[in-house]
């Protein structure tokens, strides 16, 4: 039995964006199904997504332990220390540790297979602890078990209400408006029964643990021929044969167009109080439209009070659940003849896609979030950004990230301390093998930070000095 370790009093209100003291133990862990996993480019990286947390040794009483299956390249680990006041103070306060083996995942079941590693873990541990992870799962909570830290994440008993019928349970205790559907099917019939039973001349179908959008699929009643999958090479076998395992939900596909797809950020400190951090709108691609691709913050005004509103209540009934850390919440957004409505359209307990673009942004220029306009504000001017984790072209393939970089800084791509403004780069370990890479561009204003996203793009994929 797996004994969870409790937040002492000390750190009821602690935000991993802001610690004061004490030592994060950083499990970026892609502890989720491996068959979706599989079907991103560069998809271990993505294990580099929480090096935003080594902003946070800014502050001199802070230690990072940062795990890894792979080596991080010593680069990248300097770019980020570029960030801070004293970086040699900081690199003091950094251990790095690697199981040294990039094809043996999740990163966690791996390390739990090497007590070695996890010895090195407990002796780098000193004083008051607490475990980050990407994604929660038993084996992130047999890990802490054995470090004997407790876990700035949800419980896996709580599980369920990050799933997508959990997400509809939810949505429905906290009175907040979603698209017409049925939830917890696992049976062929009961999918088959729900298709049919919803308006419309297609529904969509989403696993319950889907994630990036690569568990969805959109049938067309009259004709499966034209049934579409996001995930490539998916058939209505294989999908089924999933939702028998894992479960689904089947709802009305909405076809109004234009149509938004904001999401909020929420978190909830180990002594239950919770607010919400952000709003974004999603940038979506793929077959359907509706694979993660990255954000731009803050979600339009047209309906960023409504989204901001729900997110509130959702966090509401996930505190009094007992939920700890950070979780996303994705909508969709659509002129109605009374104005703009936001239907939820899942929930994410684990760090999502807009978590690190926004740790990135509060970190680098010092500002507060303002619920009340949805705005981050560094003193009297606010902060906007934009962001992908998908910038790829062959030009970038087979280059170093101190390269990468380097090529930036001249071009002016980089960051200007003094103004608060640029971009900041991630995903850098993904360059050398598959030419990509992802960066957040902050800016004074929506145009600013568009054009330098724009820029950027342009700029990396056709400088001479990137081939």
């Amino acid at each position: 039995m797996i004994t969870k370790i409790p937040f002492g009093e000390k750190y009821a209100q602690l935000s991993i964006f802001e610690p004061s003291e004490g030592t994060l133990v950083v499990v970026p862990s892609l502890s989720l199904p491996q068959d979706e996993l599989r079907r991103i480019t560069g998809a271990r990286c993505y294990e580099e997504r929480l090096l935003f947390l080594l902003l946070t040794l800014r502050e001199p009483k802070v230690k990072v332990i940062y795990l890894s299956s792979a080596p991080i390249d010593p680069d990248i680990v300097s770019y980020y220390f570029g960030f801070l006041p004293d970086p040699d103070d900081a690199a003091k306060r950094l251990r790095l540790i690697t199981l040294d083996d990039p094809h043996s995942q999740p990163l966690t079941r791996s390390l739990l297979r090497r007590p070695e590693i996890v010895e090195q873990v407990r002796e780098a541990i000193d004083g008051d602890a607490w475990m980050v992870p990407f994604v929660l799962s038993e084996l992130e909570e047999d890990l802490a078990s054995l470090l004997n830290v407790p876990i700035y994440g949800p419980a896996t008993s709580l599980s369920y209400y990050g799933s997508k019928s959990g997400a509809r349970e939810v949505g429905s205790e906290a009175n907040v408006p979603m698209a017409r559907g049925f939830g917890d099917l696992h049976a062929l019939a009961e999918i088959e029964d729900a298709v049919e039973a919803l308006p419309g001349e297609r529904v969509m179908v989403k696993l319950n643990d889907g994630y990036s959008g690569l568990g969805n699929v959109i049938v067309t009643k009259a004709d499966r021929s034209l049934t579409r999958f996001s995930a490539a090479g998916e058939t209505w076998e294989s999908f089924t044969a999933k939702a028998r395992e894992r479960g689904a939900v089947v709802e009305e596909y909405i076809e109004q167009r234009p149509l938004h797809y904001p999401s909020a950020l929420a978190r909830i400190t180990p002594g239950g109080s919770y607010d919400v951090v952000a709003t974004h709108d999603q940038v979506l691609g793929g077959a359907n439209k509706d694979v993660y691709q990255g954000c731009t913050f803050p979600a339009d005004p047209r309906y960023r009070a409504e989204v901001g509103a729900s997110a509130d209540r959702i966090a509401r009934v996930m505190a009094e659940r007992g939920v700890v850390g950070l979780f996303g919440m994705d909508f969709f957004a659509l002129e109605t003849d009374a104005g703009y409505a936001a239907l939820l359209c899942e929930v994410n307990l684990r760090i999502g896609g807009t978590t690190h673009p926004f740790g990135a942004a509060l970190l680098t220029t010092g500002a507060t979030y303002d619920p009340g306009t949805g705005l981050l504000m560094a003193g009297d001017q606010p902060k906007y950004y934009t962001a992908t984790d998908n910038c790829a072209a062959d030009c970038l393939r087979g280059r170093s990230p101190g390269e990468v970089m380097r090529t930036a800084e001249k071009l002016g791509l980089g960051f200007d301390q003094e103004r608060r403004t640029g971009n900041v780069y991630h995903l850098l370990g993904a360059l050398p093998e598959h030419g990509k890479l992802g960066f957040t561009s902050i800016g004074n204003s929506r145009e600013e930070a568009d054009e330098l996203h724009r820029l950027t793009r342009r700029a990396l994929c056709a400088n001479p000095s990137t081939r």
